[in-house]
């Protein structure tokens, strides 16, 4: 079940979806491969990469992609520091 994000995080969503999309292609990924590490479906990394799209989903979904990533989950969400995660790996 999907919930409606709230409008004060929809930039927050947005964010973390293009912070995913940049790290998986950084890492060479495509999004069926993401998927398959995480143990999701590509269709849910397809919904949360959309460029300008808000799309809520699990924590389990988030901690399974940030381990994906190979990243700490905290490291997502601090993308302003993004330059930082890459630099970590």
């Amino acid at each position: 079940m999907r919930k409606e994000v709230s409008f004060n995080n929809r930039d927050r969503f947005i964010q973390l979806g293009a912070t995913i999309a940049t790290l998986r292609k950084v890492r060479g990924m495509s999004q069926e491969k993401l998927a398959e590490k995480a143990k999701i479906s590509r269709s849910l990394i397809s919904t949360i990469e959309a460029p300008n799209m808000v799309n809520s989903f699990s924590m389990d979904s988030f901690f399974n992609i940030a381990d994906a990533l190979g990243v700490d989950p905290a490291d997502l969400l601090k993308s302003s520091n993004f330059e930082d995660i890459l630099n970590k790996n």
